[in-house]
């Protein structure tokens, strides 16, 4: 985005401020040769504000496109609780200064990455696939392409890129090109406790919810009013809802799903598409700002 975008807003002024002081310290000067030009490479390279707008995507702006497909997010983990409110603001923009309305806009959540974990935790990749799922729903004409069966532990950009492309290929298809074919992942609509246990009901399951793998359900975890997380045994039940409970916790009241920078979950459609991850508590996140 452009910089006097970011500026203006006002929600991103930590975050911009800081590389204000950076420019200050240079002009000022009186830093030693290296470290100079150690700063004035920082201040021109692409990670400022605004740098990657002015050198990539203004030239090309005024082109005809038919859409966009998006594919980051690794960089803003750390501050995940801000990024649907930076990507709604991307978007907006890209839109207006193209000026040829809502075009397109379908983008890659974030893949499986590092080693995975045994016990329940919180995850700044966790909370960066949530804000993304925030902007496909916030944002008309958007797509998300869930990729969290795709990735790789040792490497952040998955190998499998032709089951990346084609996941954003579906949206595509389905939403400009006119083809009958499943295109979204399936999202979590509502929970209901009865009996000790969790009845989670889902949108957008295509041919029903299934295992990928092995019979047993993976990826979830559930708390009582301790807030304490546990690991879940789950069923699935009607082909879009699934029961999830656990003997550690006899009075549920939130869950979460392959909430991990690495999640180990097999729930998917009968098209193979994964389950969007998340979670149905609104616990502070780990990557705000402490007040």
């Amino acid at each position: 985005m452009p910089r006097e975008v970011l500026e203006k807003d006002g929600r991103f002024d930590s975050y911009i401020n800081a590389w204000k002081q950076k420019e200050a310290q240079f002009e000022k000067g009186g830093l030693d040769a290296e470290a100079t030009k150690k700063l004035k490479e920082e201040l021109s390279a692409q990670h400022r504000p605004g740098n990657l707008y002015a050198g990539t995507l203004f030239p090309a702006i005024g082109y005809g496109i038919r859409g966009t497909i998006w594919y980051q997010g690794e960089t803003n983990a750390g501050r995940a609780y801000q990024y649907d409110d930076l990507m709604n603001l991307l978007i907006t923009t890209w839109r207006k200064e193209w000026g040829q309305g809502d075009f397109p806009f379908y983008f890659v959540q974030l893949a499986d990455f590092q080693d995975e974990t045994p016990n329940p935790g919180e995850s700044q990749w966790a909370e960066l696939r949530e804000a993304q799922t925030n902007t496909l729903r916030q944002i008309p004409n958007t797509g998300q392409a869930v990729i969290t069966d795709l990735g790789a532990s040792n490497d952040i950009h998955p190998r499998e890129k032709r089951d990346v492309g084609e996941r954003l290929l579906r949206w595509a298809l389905a939403k400009d090109y006119g083809y009958d074919i499943a295109y979204r992942s399936p999202e979590f609509r509502e929970m209901e406790v009865k009996e000790g246990k969790a009845i989670l009901s889902f949108d957008h399951t295509g041919g029903g919810l299934k295992t990928s793998d092995v019979s047993t359900v993976r990826g979830f975890i559930i708390c009582g009013v301790d807030g304490k997380w546990k690991n879940a045994e789950g069923k699935v039940i009607g082909g879009d809802r699934i029961e999830i409970s656990s003997t550690e916790v006899p009075a549920p009241t939130a869950v979460r799903y392959a909430w991990a920078t690495n999640p180990v979950a097999n729930i998917v459609t009968n098209e193979g598409l994964p389950l969007t991850s998340f979670r149905t508590d609104d616990f502070p996140q780990i990557t705000e700002p402490k007040k």
